[in-house]
């Protein structure tokens, strides 16, 4: 059942002991929209835990331990998920069926839960709950602000891409108000790498290929990479990115190898290109610009697999 923002606050006003859940590697968005939903919570009195996975160092300033206090949920809500697969296999094998309240941006998403905040022209999950705490009339707390910043900032890729609204702005205008240092979140998120980083994203250049006259670039992430720097899986959603901004791409895939051999499919596009649709054909989904999906097979042939949608799509433009 769809729900207004004012009528998914109120399902969170009449009940406690709630957990929240987010998706597997988790983004900045992911971290964002949980945290600035407990603090919210917490603030109004109730009883709040998180289940979350491993989270970036850059990303991991809004994360208090004291969200991961044990006890056994009344209400289970999520944030930022499109589709319940898409949470950890604990959670999903827990809770997968037990989502009270979903709330949500992907105009991808596919329902699971028993009522569902969705608004897919809001440019973050964090944005929606912006948009729920101030339609309740709720005052938004210094902790919850910046929760709601980190959000809103790294899925507008700090306000470039192309879901920054005017009403973005605003709502990003308002978190600074709350007493956000939105400099430093933007100096720590986007302008600060370690060392090893900057090794890791060198061998990813490395693997950089171009394809249909160079409107397609993809980058392949072996475990090999993360094993020789030291990086940690968590710390690389950046290169999502990076083959996007080469000038005349119009796909940017990444390729990432998981620990259990199996990928993870990044997809970043410009216009008139759809993640979106090429995501889908292998079962995953987002957005029109940023998608993604797992695959399994041959490193070869899954960029092969790839690379026959991305020229379909192509060839339809």
């Amino acid at each position: 059942m769809n729900v207004t923002h004012k009528e998914a606050f109120s399902l969170l006003q009449n009940t406690d002991n709630i957990l929240i859940l987010t998706h597997r590697n988790p983004d900045g968005d992911a971290v964002g929209s949980m945290f600035g939903l407990f603090y919210a919570l917490k603030e109004m009195g109730k009883n709040v835990r998180c289940i979350i996975d491993t989270v970036s160092d850059a990303l991991s300033f809004p994360v208090t331990e004291e969200a991961f206090i044990e006890f056994e949920p009344d209400t289970v809500v999520t944030v930022d998920v499109a589709d319940k697969k898409l949470l950890t296999e604990d959670t999903l094998e827990k809770y997968g069926d037990r989502v009270f309240l979903a709330i949500d941006h992907h105009e991808a998403n596919k329902p699971f839960s028993e009522h569902l905040l969705l608004d897919y022209k809001a440019s973050a999950a964090c944005e929606v709950l912006f948009d729920m705490l101030t339609a309740a009339g709720r005052d938004i707390s210094r902790e919850c602000a910046t929760a709601l910043y980190l959000g809103i900032s790294t899925d507008t890729g700090c306000f470039r891409y192309p879901n920054t609204s005017a009403h973005t702005l605003y709502a990003a205008s308002v978190l600074v108000e709350k007493g956000v240092d939105n400099g430093e979140i933007n100096r720590i998120v986007f302008e600060t790498k370690s060392r090893a980083y900057v090794q890791f994203e060198a061998l990813a250049m490395s693997s950089l290929r171009t394809y249909f006259d160079g409107k397609c670039a993809v980058i392949v992430l072996t475990q090999d990479m993360f094993r020789r720097t030291g990086v940690s899986e968590a710390d690389t959603h950046g290169i999502a990115a990076l083959p996007r901004q080469i000038e005349g791409v119009l796909a940017g895939i990444v390729v990432k190898e998981k620990k259990d051999g199996t990928y993870k499919i990044s997809v970043r596009t410009n216009e008139p290109i759809s993640a979106a649709e090429i995501c889908e054909v292998f079962g995953g989904g987002g957005h029109r610009l940023a998608a993604g999906c797992d695959m399994a097979g041959r490193p070869q042939q899954v960029v092969n697999d790839i690379l026959k949608v991305v020229g379909e799509a192509l060839e339809n433009i």
